[in-house]
């Protein structure tokens, strides 16, 4: 057979197989171009169309601010100058040689969008060191206006009724056994956390609103809208729920175009907002108050609020307003305040005194707690040198509606302190204190403490001297507590002795059927905490002032006396009397032991 010429060879022909040398195997052909979709003008609308799809997603999700001065924006229109480059290499056909001929093809596409991602770029890169805070230091310690304050002029001693008693923490304890009370509510809704401190009709409370349990029951219930409220009344520790006639439709729990975020962005699309706050007016309507944000240094710097959208929870109907209604409480949020008060302490002597020398500089205590002063809630910190934090200066006051702020020099014991002083006073009882509030009592400037038991609820009271933090008292109600506190300022020579005495508040009284009793030793007297069948409070009862309570039996029928306005579950007694002794039981007979 002849495979000279390769005919029937399995070498092919030459001697190679498919007639192709070994050293030219596997070699792979001219890659075709792909063609581009129709002409430019068909191409820039398909990129166009799929740019402007994905940026109405993009916004609808996400809700970038349409403002300069948010970061947001930049990566909003950085997002869609990629998303058109990428779709217009796809319409075009992917054409060029290697990477610099992909570089020159994607420039001569994306000519328009390269150069705006460039400008857009360049913005942010000049707004950023123009806020840089080494360059604008005098600039951030302007942001909060602080003036001097008179202690014992600008605070007046506050009246029980005003002293706020719980904190976050409490009031949400409370209202989550409230809203388990309520059993056509409890399997549907949930409460959002976030509890809000006002002023409602004179009176501190906290207000929150419902939300959905979850996406199904919102299905089965968005049409009636959030039901009710929540009001925890700081006093007296009074949990309500306040049904509405119709339900709330417009919150930060609600899905699509009823979500408040949402709202916003669609009726403000330049705004930029901080957190929403939940308030109540004086009749009870609830609204959402959304502080407007602004930056006030460079493009990204100085943090400021200039007004705010009032947005009703029930209509969804809102306005914006550059000074807002004074039923507002809540405008300027702590966080805010604290931050912009601790630009004033480093730097309002200059930003190299804040590393080198640190001459008055100061900043804020960790922590903070409100006061309601003439229908406004101020904010409270302490204020400590940077070079200690042993021991406060003075503290802050600020309204959170108008950010006025005042600093009170009052050196002394930080919170923690404080709150170190008050728990070992009744260490026995393993009660956790609260972030302390400052208060006047005899123009001394006091931290009152609350002290909670296991439970989460408000036990008994404490009062701590903050010059003097080794001054401290306590009390199972409010008035025993400044008692004893004003006995120990006179004691200490800080009162005269006439000033000790405190105007005992009205009293009132309650008669029943002792239902427990229970005692303890207190500053070394012993007190009998009776509750009457029916209530859920207790009377605390000093033995030393009332023997009778000594010999008293769970049935025993009795006539306590209270102080008016005393508002934890724990009421200060001022007498008992016995009314009728519980029936005696009768004696075992041998009789009655055979029959049984």
């Amino acid at each position: 057979m002849d495979f000279s010429n390769g005919a029937g060879s399995p070498f092919g022909v030459n001697g190679f197989p498919n007639g192709v040398p070994f050293g030219q195997q596997g070699t792979p052909s001219p890659r075709k171009p792909r063609k581009p979709i129709g002409n430019a003008v068909t191409r820039t609308l398909i990129n166009l169309g799929v740019t402007l799809a994905v940026g109405l997603v993009w916004f609808y999700l996400e809700l970038p601010a349409l403002n300069l001065h948010s970061e947001d924006f930049y990566l909003f229109v950085l997002g869609l100058c990629a998303v058109y480059c990428v779709c217009a290499v796809i319409t075009s056909g992917f054409q060029g040689e290697g990477i610099r001929g992909y570089f020159t093809f994607l420039r001569k596409q994306c000519t328009i969008p390269f150069f705006l991602a460039i400008a857009l770029i360049v913005i942010a890169l000049v707004g950023s060191v123009a806020g840089w805070v080494p360059l604008r230091a005098n600039a951030y310690a302007k942001l909060l206006d602080v003036q001097a304050g008179d202690f014992a002029q600008d605070i007046e001693e506050i009246s029980y009724d005003q002293i706020p008693m719980l904190d976050a923490a409490s009031a949400s304890q409370l209202g989550s056994r409230k809203l388990g009370e309520l059993s056509d509510m409890v399997s549907q809704f949930e409460i959002l956390p976030t509890y809000s401190q006002i002023n409602y009709q004179n009176r501190p409370v906290r207000v929150t609103s419902l939300r959905y349990g979850d996406l199904v029951k919102w299905f089965t219930n968005r049409s009636n809208g959030l039901p009710a409220y929540l009001v925890i009344d700081m006093v007296t520790q009074d949990a309500e729920v306040v049904r509405l006639d119709e339900g709330m439709k417009y919150t930060t729990a609600e899905h699509f175009s009823r979500n408040l975020y949402r709202l916003l962005r669609f009726q403000y699309p330049t705004m930029m907002f901080a957190d929403p706050v939940f308030e109540i007016d004086d009749d009870g309507t609830p609204y959402w108050v959304c502080p407007r944000m602004v930056k006030t240094i460079g493009l990204f710097g100085g943090t400021d609020i200039h007004g705010a959208v009032l947005v009703n929870a029930v209509t969804g109907e809102s306005a914006y307003y550059e000074e807002v209604p004074s039923w507002v409480d809540r405008v300027y949020s702590a966080d805010l305040i604290i931050e912009q008060y601790d630009y004033y302490g480093r730097y309002h002597n200059g930003f190299l005194n804040s590393i080198f020398g640190q001459r008055d500089v100061t900043l804020t205590t960790e922590g903070y707690n409100y006061i309601a002063i003439d229908d406004d809630v101020y904010m409270y910190t302490g204020v400590t040198s940077v070079t200690s934090d042993q021991s406060n200066i003075g503290f802050i006051l600020c309204n959170q509606r108008t950010k006025e702020t005042r600093f009170y020099s009052v050196a002394g014991a930080t919170e923690t302190s404080a709150q170190a002083s008050a728990q070992s006073q009744v260490q026995q009882m393993r009660y956790n204190a609260t972030f302390p509030l400052l208060l006047n009592i005899a123009d001394q400037p006091t931290y009152f403490i609350s002290l909670k038991g296991d439970d989460g609820l408000v036990k008994m009271y404490a009062m701590v001297n903050v010059q003097q933090y080794s001054i401290v008292s306590t009390g199972a109600t409010v008035a025993e507590c400044e008692q004893n506190y004003r006995t120990a300022l006179a004691h200490n020579g800080l009162i005269r002795e006439d000033e000790a005495e405190l105007v005992i508040p009205d009293r009132d009284a309650m008669e029943g059927v002792i239902a427990e009793i229970r005692t303890a030793v207190m500053d070394g007297d012993s007190y009998y905490f009776l509750r009457l069948e029916g209530e859920s409070a207790f009377v605390s009862v000093n033995a030393a002032d009332n023997p009778l309570v000594v010999i008293l039996n769970v049935g025993d029928t009795v006539r306590l006396t209270y102080d008016v306005g005393d508002s934890a579950s724990i009421l200060n007694g001022a007498s008992v009397e016995l009314l009728q002794s519980a029936p005696a039981l009768p004696a075992a007979t041998p009789e009655s032991g055979a029959a049984a």
